[in-house]
């Protein structure tokens, strides 16, 4: 009965195992369509106060001289549009925007952003010809073609002056910034 027991659990341990790698693969299928083909650079976990918040995963373009990237985020906790608007407008002023331009931006992404749920992917491209276009779950829903605004969104994690810095550390893994934070590694 004992063998039994352990043979059972053994085996919804490896089905449990196999479920939870399969719901974390990431589908980059709208990342691909926007860059044409990426590679992963780096990634890495926030945590906040012990509470896993996000995993975040940085793409590069894979000929080097596109400048091209993208920045992937899935969400472990749930989180208002608004919330996450408050939250990009205030870590854009950590990096030096004004608090009048950060407003006006953090009101431009409260009209776009959605709710996430734990396990709901929200995902930023770069790209010269046409800025920043967000999706959600993989579904296009912005274009934003100021560079600035580009710049300030994705400083949020990629900027030396950023509050995560060892997140940064970990997307950047052994590369260099995209050219639009840094023109220099």
């Amino acid at each position: 009965m004992r063998k039994q027991f352990l043979k059972s659990s053994a085996t919804l341990f490896i089905v449990l195992s196999l479920m939870a790698s399969l719901s974390s693969a990431r589908d980059t299928s709208h990342i691909e369509l926007a860059m044409n083909q990426s590679q992963l650079q780096g990634s890495g976990r926030l945590n906040f106060w012990g509470f896993h918040i996000y995993d975040a995963a940085l793409y590069r373009a894979s000929n080097s001289s596109t400048p091209d990237f993208a920045l992937d985020i899935q969400y472990q906790k749930s989180f208002s549009g608004g919330a996450l608007a408050n939250k990009t407008a205030d870590e854009m002023k950590k990096i030096g925007v004004s608090e009048t331009q950060a407003v006006i931006w953090g009101k431009e992404l409260a009209a776009v952003l959605p709710n996430v749920e734990p396990g709901q992917t929200l995902t930023g491209v770069y790209s010269p010809k046409v800025g920043t276009t967000l999706f959600y779950e993989g579904k296009k829903i912005a274009q934003i073609p100021d560079t600035e605004f580009s710049k300030a969104f994705f400083g949020i994690w990629l900027d030396p002056k950023t509050s995560a810095p060892k997140l940064r550390a970990e997307l950047l893994g052994n590369g260099c910034p995209p050219t639009l934070i840094s023109g220099a590694c």
